[in-house]
């Protein structure tokens, strides 16, 4: 099985949620590591990455089969559930947790490819679920 889910964003619709609903909305959203990764909190906080990891967020529910939890939608994955991490060599990669783990294991999936792009304007993210088939016996 392969799934793929694809999102795009404005950087500015991100950078003026933060800065409207400030710690409460980013903690809600982004994981410490996240925002540790996208230089929030510091002198200069790179927006643009972290409208990436918004984007990877949405594709990743999309290629899950769900939309990210919002009211009245508790079985879906929450934003939170979803994370964006630096594999050993720097790229980014997601961590499963929670709900969104737990929609992954039931697609039978193995791995996520996850790939991030962005410009001033503009932030896209594509990830592709792979599940390796079963093998039937003989």
């Amino acid at each position: 099985m392969i799934c793929l889910g694809v999102d795009i964003i404005e950087v500015a619709r991100v950078r003026r949620a933060a800065e409207r609903w400030g710690p409460r909305f980013l903690q809600r959203v982004f994981t410490p590591t996240e925002l540790a990764d996208c230089g929030i909190g510091g002198p200069a906080p790179r927006y643009e990455s972290l409208a990436a990891r918004w984007a990877a967020k949405e594709a990743t529910a999309k290629a899950l089969g769900r939309g990210l939890r919002g009211p009245g939608a508790p079985q879906r994955p929450g934003f939170q559930t979803i994370e964006v991490v630096r594999d050993p060599q720097g790229r980014p990669t997601l961590r499963l947790h929670g709900a969104a783990a737990a929609a992954a294991a039931a697609l039978g999936l193995d791995s996520l490819a996850l790939s991030l792009s962005h410009t001033h304007d503009h932030a896209v993210a594509s990830v592709i679920g792979l599940a390796t088939p079963l093998r039937q016996p003989g």
